[in-house]
This record gives C-alpha cells, structure tokens and sequence, in this order.
C-alpha cells in the first residue's frame, strides 16, 4: 500500500536537496507538510508540491478522500544526482574557470503506517 512520485531534473544541487529531505523523511503526511511549509530553504516548494502528488498518487489507487484516515508516513525519500551542465566564465589572464550547474532526481514513498493499520484490523 504505496504510492511514487519522483521529481526529475530538478535545477538545485542534490547536496541542498537533501537537506530538507533529511528533514521529512519518516514522518507523518501532515506534519511532513507543516515541516516544509515553514522551512525557509528553496527546496521546501518543490518538496511541498511533489509530497502533494504522491498523497494525490495514493489516493487514486485507494479511494479519494481515504489519506485523511489512512495515517501516511513518508516512508522513503531520497535525491540522487542529476545531469550536470557544464559551462566556462572567462578568469584572469586568458584562463577560464569551469561552472557545474548540478541538477538531481527526488523520489518520495507515501504508505500507511504498519502498525497503526495492524491495530485498526
């Protein structure tokens, strides 16, 4: 009883990603989204609206308007790199310097919480 979304291409290093990442992973579907609606990192927002898709994700296997009582965890989260764009700025003395503009992939799992589910049954 899981649900995926997955965030490809997203223009932010991994190494930022992954710090709000570290922050929702484990917890329950609504503070999860309290969490990154407060944080004031740029990842919050594209975090905040993949979270919403894997619930929505959920919902259209299950049912609608089931995650309310379903108890959702996120129970995966994690970034991994993406492409990485290499470009030149022009440095001193006829030299250049290379820029790596660092993209990543972020993948959520929403499901239900085992235990919680093992007592209602």
């Amino acid at each position: 009883m899981e649900a995926v979304a997955k965030l490809r291409n997203c223009p932010m290093s991994p190494r930022k990603m992954r710090l709000v990442v570290d922050l929702i992973r484990g917890k329950k579907v609504n503070h999860a989204l309290h969490i990154l609606k407060f944080t004031k990192k740029e990842a919050s927002g594209w975090l905040e609206k993949l979270l919403l898709s894997a619930i929505n994700n959920w919902e259209q296997k299950h049912g609608e308007g089931q995650a309310e009582e379903a108890n959702l965890i996120v129970k995966t989260a994690f970034v991994d790199g993406g492409t990485v764009i290499k470009r030149f700025q022009p440095a001193p003395h006829g030299r250049a310097h290379r820029i790596r503009k660092r993209r990543n992939h972020v993948t959520i799992v929403v499901g239900t919480d085992q235990k919680t589910s093992a007592n209602n049954l």
